[in-house]
């Protein structure tokens, strides 16, 4: 949910050339929540991720809770982006 809400405010539409952290930005988003929940997870923050490892068993015996619930605080992500930026259209 983070990256998607990260995401929104990095590519808002005010791009300037000479500011290019954009990259760096979502790459620590993805390295705080690797390092936050990786044991929980697996690391797998994106849900083709995940069903790449899941018939290798790598992530969990059934994928079907971890894809709603990516689906699920993607789309609460984007409404919170929203709702929050109002400057956005």
């Amino acid at each position: 949910m983070i990256v998607v809400y990260a995401g929104g405010h990095i590519s808002d539409g005010d791009y300037n050339p000479a500011d290019s952290f954009h990259g760096l930005a979502i790459g620590f988003t993805v390295m705080v929540g690797a390092f936050a929940v990786g044991g929980i997870s697996g690391g797998a923050f994106n849900p083709a991720v995940a069903i790449g490892a899941a018939p290798m068993g790598l992530v969990w015996p059934t994928i079907w809770p971890y894809l709603l619930a990516e689906l699920a605080a993607g789309a609460i992500a984007g409404l919170a982006f929203r709702a929050l930026d109002s400057t956005d259209k």
